[in-house]
């Protein structure tokens, strides 16, 4: 796509839907398509006076909020390369990601500025001190988009860091460019839409949200938080008629006391991305909402979402969908990752296409890893196909469980636990165990005032899954740890059993 590229979103939002509302923010602050883009264009010529230019890497540290918003088209428009950081990553965090990819500058919270690291030759940017005031640089001259080609490198995505420290996944103009233009196109997003989010920007999910709203003339109500109460609230005030989430998100507007009241008509589709989600809990909200849920599955490596639900073809409960526009998806056999696994046969997810990353910044030993010389990237998600073509996700090679030589998926155990109407959120993880290796534990969260002992669980496992794969341990918590998205962390409860299990008795 000879156009494919970032720079002008902002410039032909204003051009094509000009005074409509493109933001609404607590409050009742809103800003129009061509607020956003003068205020873009301003800040993109005060950054150019610091002498911030195309290829340069700004580190966009800042929670949601207009402002993160302009930054992020302003980088754009000027050329440079956008490293987002989530307001929740640590400072010592971001000063890895600032140094990792050589920012020229960053753009943080004032009360952010102390503690983040500081390298000569890097400016840092917030709204009250650093080397300018946000405000300062906001006053300067009007900046017109320069022209970059589709390949050029647009972003740096930084992952979770799940397994060691971050790696940055290069995106080009066209892989941004695809995956907005795909997902407004797949989620039928358009000009008449309200949609609510609460997504963090930086995230892929949240980000590619916020610029298909942008570019389908949507208007985004978007806050700073998630608050299931206040979701509700605007659902109905603001006429929503799309909310994207991440099934934490969905688990706390059910167990939310204003649920039974809440005003959802508005409403005619609603996304759900990030984590796997129960079947029972997606029929849940389907039931609630009243209208349809459409599951979809991304990644930072692919800019945003790649395989998805429609509008425009049936949903198939408990699977991702087919894949974007463009996009080749394969499931290959886990015992030869060259050969195509049958349908129904577990595999790895992998995936090609435009919306695939360059690789990653200054790692050419990670890229290879998960990027083949066909362009085909391994997602590390087991999935199986089936005869139509739906992708179902197992779950994480990583997560696997294995127990006395059996492989058991947490997921569907989780599907399962969540089955149970007691049950208001549940996550399954291997503990170490001396005779087996490793056990099934589920964790799991009541809904407020229900009581639930393990043996009756237990015997709800028993009556769907084979006797290997039923938890030997069931904790009731009060909580599940979650990422700065609202993922699911199995890896922390993982860590906190082993811990649990090392202490010495007493």
């Amino acid at each position: 796509m000879e156009n494919a590229v970032m720079t002008t979103v902002a410039s032909e939002a204003s051009q094509k839907f000009g005074d409509a509302i493109a933001l609404t923010l607590p409050g009742n602050e809103s800003l129009t398509f061509k607020e956003i883009d003068l205020r873009a264009g301003q800040f993109a010529g005060g950054l150019l006076s610091l002498g911030i230019s195309s290829g340069d890497r700004v580190v966009l540290y800042l929670p949601n909020g207009w402002e993160w918003i302009v930054a992020y088209h302003a980088i754009a428009r000027l050329g440079a390369v956008v490293v987002p950081a989530n307001i929740l990553l640590s400072p010592d965090e971001v000063s890895y990601i600032a140094s990792d990819s050589d920012a020229r500058a960053v753009i943080l919270p004032t009360d952010r500025l102390d503690q983040v690291e500081h390298t000569k030759g890097r400016l840092f940017i917030a709204p009250d001190g650093g080397d300018r005031g946000f405000g300062e640089v906001l006053s300067g001259h009007y900046l017109a988009p320069v022209a970059r080609d589709p390949d050029d490198l647009f972003k740096i995505g930084y992952t979770s860091g799940t397994t060691g420290r971050p790696k940055g996944a290069m995106l080009t103009h066209a892989n941004v460019f695809w995956s907005m233009a795909s997902t407004a196109t797949v989620h039928v997003r358009h000009r008449s839409d309200v949609i609510l989010s609460a997504l963090p920007l930086p995230h892929v999910y949240g980000n590619i949200v916020m610029n298909s709203a942008m570019q389908s003339g949507a208007r985004l109500v978007l806050l700073p938080r998630f608050e299931p109460a206040r979701a509700l609230e605007l659902i109905a005030a603001e006429h929503v008629t799309l909310f994207d989430g991440v099934p934490t998100m969905y688990y706390q507007m059910l167990a939310n006391p204003n649920i039974a009241t809440a005003d959802l008509s508005s409403l005619n589709r609603c996304t759900v991305g990030g984590q796997t989600m129960p079947t029972a809990k997606m029929e849940a909200v389907v039931d609630r909402f009243g209208c349809p849920l459409l599951e979809l599955w991304g990644m930072t490596e692919v800019a945003g979402p790649a395989v998805s639900h429609s509008p425009f073809w049936p949903a198939r409960h408990g699977s991702i969908g087919l894949a974007f526009p463009a996009m080749e998806v394969r499931i290959a056999s886990l015992e030869h990752p060259n050969d195509d696994a049958r349908n129904g046969e577990p595999g790895e997810l992998m995936v090609r296409g435009p919306l695939v990353m360059k690789g990653y910044w200054n790692d050419p030993s990670a890229t290879a890893l998960v990027l083949d010389e066909r362009g085909w990237l391994a997602s590390g998600d087991v999935a199986v196909r089936d005869g139509d073509g739906y992708v179902f996700v197992v779950d994480r090679k990583k997560d696997m469980i294995i127990t006395a030589g059996y492989n058991i998926y947490p997921a569907e155990l989780e599907q399962v636990v969540a089955m149970h109407s007691g049950v208001a959120m549940v996550a399954v993880a291997g503990v170490p165990d001396e005779e087996k290796g490793e056990i099934a534990q589920a964790f799991v969260v009541l809904h407020a005032g229900v009581t639930l002992e393990e043996p009756e669980l237990l015997l709800h496992c028993r009556q769907h899954l084979a006797a290997y794969k039923i938890p030997r341990r069931i904790a009731f918590v009060e909580d599940l740890p979650k990422t700065s998205t609202g993922k699911i962390l199995r890896r922390t409860l993982r860590e906190d059993a082993r811990n649990q299990s090392t202490k010495p008795s007493a």
